[in-house]
Formats: C-alpha cells, sequence, structure tokens
C-alpha cells in the first residue's frame, strides 16, 4: 500500500508538471498582447468606424437599433460587456473573439514559482522567527537554503495553499 501512494504522488507530480508546461504553450501566443493597446473608445467602435460602417448598420446586422448598438459599444468601454455579447458583435462584424487570461509573469510556471517561493519564505520565516525567540536563531544562508528547499517541494506537490 505505501508503495502504491509513492507511486501515485509522483504521478501527480509529474501530472501537475505535465499540465502547467501544455498550458503555458497553449498561452504563448497570446503573451505579447497582455501588452498591447486597448483604443480608448475600446475595439468595436474602433472596428467599426474604420470599416466606415454606421451604428444602424452594426445594429441590423445584430438585430437590434442603432441605439442598442451604441449601447453595447459603451458596455465594452466601459467593461461592463458580457464575453456572449463580444462573441454575437464579432459574429457580426465577420470577425472571431480571441479570449486569454494570460499571467502577468512570463508564464503559468513562472507565477507558480513566484506563489512557491513567497509561500516558502512566509513559512521559513515563520519558523527561524520561533527559532530566534528560543535563542535558536539560524543563519541568512540555512534561511535561503531552507526557503529553496520548501519552494521545490512546493512547486512539486502544487499544494493548494499556494492559492491561499
Amino acid at each position: 500500500m505505501f508503495t502504491f501512494a509513492l507511486i501515485n504522488a509522483k504521478v501527480m507530480r509529474n501530472k501537475h508538471k505535465l499540465l502547467i508546461e501544455q498550458l503555458d504553450n497553449k498561452l504563448k501566443p497570446f503573451i505579447e498582447s497582455k501588452n498591447s493597446y486597448v483604443p480608448e473608445q475600446a475595439w468595436i467602435h474602433t472596428i467599426r468606424t474604420t470599416l466606415n460602417m454606421t451604428l444602424q448598420q452594426l445594429g441590423n446586422k445584430l438585430n437590434m437599433t442603432s441605439q442598442g448598438a451604441k449601447r453595447i459599444e459603451e458596455r465594452e468601454a466601459s467593461g461592463s460587456i458580457s464575453i456572449k455579447a463580444l462573441k454575437e458583435v464579432a459574429n457580426a462584424l465577420d470577425m472571431q473573439l480571441v479570449y486569454a487570461l494570460v499571467p502577468k509573469q512570463n508564464s503559468i510556471k513562472d507565477l507558480v514559482d513566484t506563489k512557491a517561493n513567497e509561500l516558502a519564505k512566509k513559512i521559513v520565516l515563520r519558523t527561524g522567527h520561533n527559532m530566534q525567540l528560543e535563542n535558536q536563531a539560524i543563519s541568512d544562508d540555512k534561511i535561503k537554503a531552507a526557503t529553496e528547499e520548501l519552494a521545490e517541494d512546493i512547486k512539486r506537490e502544487m499544494r493548494r495553499s499556494l492559492w491561499d
């Protein structure tokens, strides 16, 4: 039974690592877009006016009035538009909505690394503080080594506490 648990734990670690790699590969095309410019009046208005399309024409394509089309443009500009509505507008404009959540770091792996390092540092420093109170202080080098080792364990295990 013990051997099965070890094998199962190793499989789960490898699974998480593989999932992270696969997700990073899927997000690669979107990474550069996180630095892209969003037009002041948002995309729908910018595309519509660039195409020399009137609000009435857009409204007709969406089976609504020009005022309805204007409200959609306003909702997009304010950030209150739904993904469903964006898809409908994209379709009406013969375009495709491209949607992704992109990590602020360069990759999901970097995000996990950062969070694991932060959590490990917090745990090690808390332990180090307790030891210091008991006159058992440890050196900065040992704290650094313990933090690095714990961060690797946290990443390997993909602890849920990473996200607390």
